[in-house]
């Protein structure tokens, strides 16, 4: 070799050049002796040359791998492209150009064709990926490795092509044949890694079920078209070059990710998209924020498709009741009654009952759903309801979405029961603590757009449905809050009425109208809206008295009004809804008034009376001797005090009757401040009583 340096030293027409691996893996213990001492020889007369610089990488490429006219090539070695591939560049830039601010600057928009143009037929970014984040891997051969790679490639995508599978318009990162075999293992000699073979085959490609081939198989039309949940996952893998250097090394950021699998007239939202569903299916695809990486740990989803696997039935129902439950939150004036089974179960009272049917009665049996609720509506116990317009069914459209959102709950839940021993690391707690907030607030809205089907009595008898369309939680505070405004605007629950509509509806029978009937009719009758509030029938009666519609009385024995309220004030609170107070038309009231005010007949007072009988001239009978005693006036009453001090009974009442005690007693004191109940209920049956009736 000195002889030959100074020999070649000499001359004037010849060169020496010494090649040497860039890769020191290539060296052995003996070669790197060798190299140095070749190295101190040769700089004795030589000089230092880099072959090829990263900008000619691309052009060394494509002059290796392809054949090309001789008249496609200018004299300083650049390829010239045909007409079609200047377009493909162009659409590629523009589509750039558009889409700037949602892109990284590895590409300079304004120089974009000519990037395009120096790397076709590939993508920019698969020349990139190696020069940015593979050439720092220990194991790495920048040209050999290169070649070897892409050699496979694009034999694969001229087999596809030729074959008419997929047409891309260029080879990108998205497009790497990861499910063939030789390809994964020229891509795991250069990572120096052959333990990612379970991540990439579960997750990418190389089984039927890998995860991004089935949610390709199972998008919409955009998204299976483009194969995009496997562009974008083969893209992660390679930006992320399998978790093997440096933090910044190991991870796909979205902005990289949209660069490297978006194409003209594509649209890059469904990137987030598809990321989205790759997060939730993916076994080793781990995720920090905006930043994405594949690495040889299993993470939280492997755990909990086991996890999921295990939930029992029984225990996924009892959590999307409780759910429910806590979603149909109390409401004022409503009464709620969850999954009745038996008619006895829903009371027969005279206020709203909102009824929140079982998982099992569903839409997806119509038939056999709406025959249970109606006669649900129509019967209570064994006789016949006679509030049948206050029952309103909320019947589920179907109960599997539920299920499922109930069942991610509780493996997610399961998995934090087990962090400690798991060993998670903190990157891990944070993505368990989300995937638990968002597998509730998934149950949530589940179970409001579940819940949409209203069932009620409509006004000519029948039950009818009310189907509340697309439900989400914005629509209102609750669902019950929800559906009451629905009603409302149908004019199925109203607030209040105005005495006008009760003469309007006036019963035909009726002279007198008691008030308990009045406020029964309004969720007996399916003629009368539902009121949301029973009192204010009080304050109805109470406008009609004082303008003069309507006259507020009660009736005594004799058949005559006391009280009797007819154009005058009247508090809502001196109101009651009871069997012997009744409201009565004007007209009747009128009427009422002028036969009071009407005078006795003449004479009346005086026949019989001895005054001034036979009396006159010309003789008669005699006058009585006996001299008439003067009457003695009337006692005045004793005054009678305004208040007494209270009241107290003691007694029994039948239980069939205490409902009666209430409204018709204890009802008028409900709201004084000294009322007192003192209760005791004894209940000895001769045969005694079972523990499961206590």
């Amino acid at each position: 070799m000195q002889a030959l340096s100074e020999t070649i030293h000499g001359r004037n027409n010849a060169v020496l050049v010494g090649s040497i691996p860039a890769s020191e893996l290539s060296y052995t213990d003996k070669d790197e002796a060798d190299q140095q001492r070749l190295k101190n020889l040769l700089d004795r007369l030589g000089k230092a040359v880099i072959v090829s610089v990263e900008s000619e990488t691309s052009e060394i490429i494509r002059r290796r791998l392809f054949e090309w006219d001789e008249r496609a090539v200018t004299p300083d070695g650049r390829v010239i492209l045909d007409k079609d591939a200047e377009n493909t560049c162009r659409a590629y830039a523009d589509w750039i150009q558009e889409n700037r601010l949602q892109l990284p600057n590895l590409i300079n928009p304004d120089l974009a064709r000519e990037e395009f143009r120096a790397t076709y037929p590939f993508h920019p970014m698969v020349i990139s990926v190696f020069e940015r984040k593979w050439q720092t891997l220990p194991r790495f051969q920048q040209t050999r490795g290169i070649l070897r790679l892409l050699a496979l490639w694009v034999s694969r995508a001229y087999q596809e092509g030729y074959k008419g599978a997929q047409r891309d318009p260029l080879i990108t990162l998205g497009t790497a044949p990861l499910d063939d075999p030789m390809f994964r293992a020229a891509v795991f000699e250069q990572l120096g890694e052959t333990k990612l073979e379970a991540a990439v085959t579960t997750d990418i490609a190389g089984k039927k079920d890998a995860h991004a081939v089935r949610l390709d198989s199972e998008a919409c039309d955009a998204i299976k078209k483009a194969r995009l949940h496997r562009k974008v996952a083969s893209t992660i893998f390679f930006e992320s070059n399998g978790g093997q250097v440096g933090a910044e090394a190991q991870e796909a950021s979205v902005p990289e990710i949209r660069l490297a699998v978006g194409e003209p007239e594509s649209d890059i939202g469904n990137v987030e998209t598809v990321l989205e569903t790759l997060t939730d299916a993916c076994y080793y695809l781990n995720v920090e924020k905006t930043r994405y990486k594949f690495s040889l740990k299993e993470n939280l989803n492997k755990r909990f498709a086991d996890r999921r696997a295990t939930v029992q039935g029984p225990q996924v129902d009892e959590e999307i009741k409780r759910e429910i439950q806590k979603i149909f939150a109390p409401k004022e004036f409503v009464e709620r009654v969850f999954f009745p089974e038996k008619r006895i179960q829903i009371a027969d009272r005279p206020v709203i009952s909102l009824v929140i049917a079982d998982l099992d009665r569903t839409m997806e049996d119509e038939k056999a759903t709406r025959q249970f609720v109606e006669a649900m509506i129509r019967d209570c116990g064994t006789t016949s309801r006679t509030f049948k317009s206050a029952i309103i069914w909320v019947v589920p459209d179907s109960a599997q979405p539920m299920r499922e959102e109930a069942r991610k709950i509780l493996a997610w839940q399961a998995i934090s029961d087990e962090a400690d021993d798991l060993k998670l690391d903190e990157a891990q707690k944070r993505q368990l603590a989300e995937n638990i907030h968002k597998a509730k607030r998934d149950l949530k809205e589940s179970i409001w757009r579940a819940y949409k089907h209203l069932f009620l009595l409509a006004k000519d008898n029948t039950v009818k449905m009310v189907d509340l369309g697309l439900v989400h939680s914005s629509a209102a505070d609750t669902p019950i809050s929800n559906i009451l405004n629905r009603l409302s605007a149908d004019g199925d629950v109203e607030k209040g009425v105005s005495p006008n509509f009760l003469v309007r509806n006036w019963p035909p029978a009726f002279k007198e109208w008691a008030t308990k009937s009045v406020r029964d009719a309004f969720y007996a009758s399916p003629v009368f809206p539902r009121l949301l509030n029973a009192e204010t029938i009080k304050e109805t009666i109470a406008r009609g008295v004082e303008s003069g519609i309507l006259a507020y009385v009660g009736k005594g024995a004799s058949g005559k009004y006391q009280p009797f309220a007819f154009n005058q004030s009247v508090s809502p609170t001196d109101i009651e809804f009871s069997d012997d107070m009744f409201v009565i038309t004007a007209e009747a009231a009128r009427d009422y008034l002028n036969a009071q005010t009407m005078p006795p007949a003449v004479g009346a007072s005086e026949q019989g009376n001895g005054i001034g009988a036979g009396t006159g001239a010309g003789g008669g009978a005699e006058p009585s001797e006996t001299p008439i005693e003067p009457q003695p006036a009337p006692t005045p009453p004793v005054p009678r005090p305004a208040k007494i001090a209270g009241i107290r009974w003691s007694g029994e009442v039948p239980p069939q009757k205490w409902m009666n005690f209430y409204t018709k007693v204890l009802s008028r004191f409900a709201a004084t401040p000294g009322l007192k109940l003192t209760i005791a209920v004894e209940v000895s049956p001769s045969d005694g009583l079972s523990e499961q009736s206590i």
